[in-house]
């Protein structure tokens, strides 16, 4: 279960670097997560909550926006979303030749902090 360590490592970072800018508490946390990026939201959330218990964030609230799977396609030209985990080809064309853009984010987008 990857989704433990990503968010202890995910509070490491923003515990870290509230301190480091003299804050003292952590009131919300915005993050993307890409559906390809292989983080459960529902396992990542609950791994959140519980390893928050004893930090400067044990308020905060995590909301997780869901990025979906997104690339370009080199044969038609077009720039493509969609809601699985993976791409096999194109969806518009059926091509194989595409380059994805997006969906394997994990990212921290903003915090609100004190």
């Amino acid at each position: 279960m990857h989704e433990v360590s990503a968010a202890l490592s995910l509070l490491d970072i923003i515990v870290r670097k509230c301190r480091e800018q003299g804050y003292h508490s952590i009131d919300s946390v915005r993050v993307r997560v890409g559906k390809a990026s292989g983080i459960l939201p529902e396992a990542f959330t609950f791994a959140l909550e519980v390893a928050k218990k004893d930090t400067i964030a044990r308020d905060a609230e995590f909301l997780i926006e869901v990025v979906p799977l997104g690339g370009f396609c080199d044969g038609c030209g077009k720039d493509f979303e969609m809601e699985g985990n993976y791409v096999l080809e194109c969806p518009i064309c059926a091509s194989p030749s595409f380059k994805i853009r997006k969906g394997y984010e994990l990212e921290i987008v903003d915090m609100e902090v004190n």
